[in-house]
């Protein structure tokens, strides 16, 4: 598994290209904007997409993708179906942030413990609910790799001052669902430099062993 980060919209979200290196197959996870940089990575990196796939429902994350979807003729699977309250806004929210965006609905709604595949690559699906109810996460377990959204970051957590948000949600799957597959796990996160839980565990404010023995 190969993968590249294109930072995209105003907020620089990090969508992911990550394919399989074997059959050069791949998908887009958070192809929130600015489609022609997209499908300009793809084809520099000359992967065919298969799918692409979603953490969670908000703008900056998803707002394009039914559109790319359309245009490209691919399947959408993800978020968790928790996050079609926030999909179904997504004409309204779009202009909010100076964004085109358009609602859509998935080809497949994800649950905890679903797989998304690509070329011979196969992820685990992780519910993990707190910033949005259906964020999911994407992990690949044989290269120890995690694509987290806005769930955890370099130094931070997501935010919970949204409709529908739960901060105690997000610090216990942080705590029981992440730390659990281990510490040399390396993340993208939704937005920022990648970081381990590993680096988290010791030095995050918010979630870190340290933080978490002071609740």
């Amino acid at each position: 598994m190969n993968a590249v980060i294109v930072p995209v919209t105003p907020f620089q979200q990090n969508c992911s290209l990550v394919w399989c290196t074997k059959t050069m197959r791949g998908v887009l996870v958070d192809p929130g904007g600015e489609l022609e940089k997209l499908k300009a990575a793809v084809a520099k990196a000359s992967v065919t997409l298969e799918k692409i796939i979603l953490t969670h429902g908000h703008a900056d994350h998803c707002g394009q993708a039914g559109m790319l979807a359309k245009e490209l003729g691919l399947p959408i699977e993800g978020p968790h179906e928790a996050d079609r309250f926030w999909i179904s806004r997504l004409n309204e929210d779009g202009p909010r942030f100076g964004m085109q965006c358009e609602v859509f609905e998935p080809t497949r709604w994800l649950d905890d413990g679903d797989t998304v595949s690509f070329g011979e690559v196969m992820l685990e699906v992780i519910h993990c609910p707190g910033h949005t109810p259906g964020h999911v996460v994407f992990f690949h377990r044989p290269t120890n790799f995690a694509f987290v959204g806005d769930v955890i970051f370099n130094g931070s957590i997501g935010r919970t001052d949204f409709p529908m948000s739960d901060h105690q949600s997000l610090l216990d799957a942080i705590t029981q669902k992440l730390w659990p597959l281990g510490d040399a796990v390396t993340f993208v996160p939704g937005h920022g430099p990648t970081s381990t839980f590993g680096k988290e565990r010791e030095s995050n404010p918010f979630v870190g062993d340290s933080a978490m023995a002071r609740h």
